[in-house]
């Protein structure tokens, strides 16, 4: 594209962040293949959107590794499935009073949710009501509130958990529907769809992203982006795949900083609404990542992930004291 198409990009995308509007899917190609030269300018228009919903304040989040291993799913990415020979250990629903404990870790952190993230297709019916009682018995007097992700729960499940105490529940598509069955087989894109849907029904806040960096194409970023707005969901999690050993997806490289921050300004732009977290495969931005709140991000995950550390949270919240996002420590 010549320099003339880009400022005539800048200009729509500066008149719909001011005025609140979601971008085309074109335009968010646009936004994808943009020129280094024209990168501030993008990450400005992406930053102006957010601030027609969002202030400043980061909404932050720490889940729990709370069942790990073991999954009959295939999906390309996971070290969790039982198709990849990865050395993740195994383990069964944690104890609640482990659950419990890491809550209260997360409590004296600033963050708003705290997650607790299960392997596996789903939750067994009884697992489900073991965590329904103890979100119960534990509703949260401060934040952080009750959030899960527990796989491909029923309608009337997802409601016992409502009902006990749980806000908001985490369910990613993972990729565009277009590109799903090169990532899993043993599910399909409408599955997905479906629990999210399933969740909405019930009530709760709907959390769900997915995995850049996994071979899509551009259009399918967009495209992933689109349907999520489509879905009207409340945030937005977006992951960068970090190629782990014994995965099918082991030799990609990981994806380039400045590719990553179009990344975000391009989810940005097509969900003006929705909280952008960005949360694994961060560490790709490496020097930059502090930069993914110009690009329109208003959140991040802090603390380890499922299976691989997290970036030192003494480190992300200097980080975010340094923008002036949160005080300084008294």
């Amino acid at each position: 594209m010549s320099s003339a198409t880009y400022r005539i990009l800048v200009r729509e995308l500066r008149r719909r962040a001011s005025a609140g509007r979601a971008i085309s899917p074109e335009m968010a190609i646009q936004v994808l293949t943009t020129p280094r030269e024209y990168l501030w300018d993008i990450l400005s228009a992406a930053s102006m959107m957010k601030r027609n919903y969002f202030d400043d304040h980061p909404l932050l989040c720490t889940i729990i590794n709370a069942k790990s291993g073991a999954c009959p799913e295939d999906c390309a990415f996971c070290s969790q499935s039982r198709h990849h020979s990865t050395g993740v250990p195994s383990y069964s629903l944690k104890p609640t009073v482990e659950i419990l404990r890491a809550r209260d870790v997360s409590a004296r952190l600033p963050v708003q949710h705290f997650g607790v993230v299960t392997s596996g297709r789903r939750l067994s019916r009884r697992e489900v009501s073991t965590l329904a009682e103890m979100i119960g018995s534990h509703p949260p007097k401060s934040p952080p509130a009750w959030c899960a992700s527990l796989g491909a729960l029923p309608e009337d499940e997802l409601r016992e958990l409502k009902q006990a105490g749980l806000k908001r529940f985490h369910h990613n598509l993972e990729t565009a529907a277009s590109y799903f069955c090169q990532i899993c087989t043993t599910h399909n894109f409408d599955d997905r769809v479906r629990t999210i849907q399933n969740a909405q029904r019930a009530g709760l806040e709907i959390c769900s992203g997915g995995i850049l960096g996994m071979g899509e194409s551009l259009r399918q970023r967009v495209e992933l982006a689109c349907t999520l707005h489509e879905l009207e969901v409340n945030s937005i999690p977006i992951n960068f795949l970090i190629p782990l050993p014994g995965t099918r997806l082991q030799s990609l490289s990981p994806i380039r900083p400045l590719e990553a921050l179009l990344a975000v300004a391009m989810f940005r732009l097509t969900n003006p609404r929705a909280e952008i977290k960005v949360c694994a495969g961060r560490v790709h931005l490496r020097d930059l990542q502090s930069l993914i709140f110009a690009a329109g991000a208003n959140g991040m995950m802090i603390g380890d992930l499922l299976t691989v550390a997290g970036r030192n949270v003494a480190e992300d919240l200097q980080m975010l004291r340094d923008l002036e996002l949160l005080p300084d420590e008294e």
